[in-house]
């Protein structure tokens, strides 16, 4: 029986054994939560997280060392499309069963669920994002578009049958590498919404390119061309629309950010016959966590709509909801 040593990153420890890990693995892999699985696992097969990251690295995926800790400990969850790459790869350098661990975070969901507000599911989230990494891979667009974000306003419209009727989006950005040409929109429907019903409109310094839809996710991304190719440190301003209006009432609108980045606007107006009773912001560390920074929101009865405006964004999750009668 071997007995662990200790090391700074190493999940295994003195008092805790290969073969005790290896039982304790069986379980969680049953039962979950995903961290228990995924500590339980890199304990099993006797790796300190540098090697864990090292063999992430083989398969073209990186991750920090803090990251992997962060995961195993249960203080955050993968959910970016780079992260749920990790997690695949990490059921094959620790030798579980495919889908295990992407299984596990879909159920952690479910224990959740009755803590969180009404609104997008995890177990959502993490479909539409493995969605995206696929459709952005049939656009061979990187998940990092060589673009900083330095100012981002973006506009709703909510209609008169309290859908989300259209979203529209003015950025501006500042390339960090040559040659860059295109950015790539990203638009996530509301439940039930139809995205082959969806149509994105280019308004200003660019012109659409390729579109690609996934109808089961609701989530649409369209190429942005523009008319030049930026330079490490030129700025760039263009404007686009996407008009949806497919699916059911809407309640919220969410913006998820991985990166730092510059100021953020958000503006939802209501259609005249459709005002809600209450409206209020929130924010997520990430899709896993709960909702905070709740704050009511006052509705201007006369230009019916609300917003808030983040001066400095960190990566996570902002949005507005909202109350109808």
């Amino acid at each position: 029986m071997r007995q662990g040593t200790r090391h700074a990153d190493d999940v295994i420890t003195e008092d805790t054994t290969v073969e005790d890990a290896t039982a304790e693995l069986g379980t969680a892999l049953r039962n979950g939560p995903f961290h228990v699985a995924l500590r339980a696992a890199i304990t099993a097969r006797g790796l300190p997280l540098q090697r864990v990251q090292h063999h992430l690295w083989r398969y073209g995926v990186k991750v920090g060392v803090t990251s992997l800790s962060y995961w195993q400990q249960g203080a955050r969850r993968p959910q970016r499309p780079e992260s749920l790459r990790a997690v695949r790869a990490l059921e094959e350098i620790l030798q579980l069963p495919d889908e295990s661990l992407i299984r596990l975070l879909s159920q952690d969901d479910e224990r959740v669920g009755t803590q969180r507000p009404a609104g997008r599911s995890y177990r959502s989230l993490v479909e539409a994002s493995g969605a995206l990494e696929q459709l952005l891979t049939e656009l061979e667009a990187p998940l990092d578009g060589g673009l900083h974000t330095i100012g981002l306003h973006e506009r709703v419209r909510i209609g008169t049958r309290r859908e989300l009727l259209t979203r529209e989006a003015h950025h501006i950005v500042r390339a960090h590498r040559d040659g860059i040409d295109r950015f790539v929109a990203v638009h996530h429907g509301d439940p039930g919404c139809a995205p082959d019903g969806m149509s994105v409109h280019a308004l200003e310094n660019c012109r659409t390119g390729r579109i690609r839809r996934h109808h089961d996710t609701g989530v649409l991304v369209a190429e942005l061309l523009f008319d030049t190719r930026l330079r490490a440190g030129d700025t760039f301003l263009f404007r686009y629309a996407v008009e949806d209006g497919t699916a059911g009432v809407s309640r919220e609108y969410v913006r998820g950010f991985g990166v730092a980045g510059g100021q953020y606007a958000l503006q939802v107006r209501f259609d005249d016959g459709s005002l809600p009773v209450r409206c209020h912001r929130f924010a997520q560390h990430s899709a896993a966590a709960p909702r905070s920074g709740r704050q009511d929101l006052p509705v201007s009865a006369r230009h019916r709509s609300v917003h808030l405006v983040e001066p400095r964004l960190r990566p996570g999750i902002l949005g507005i909801g909202w109350d109808w009668e």
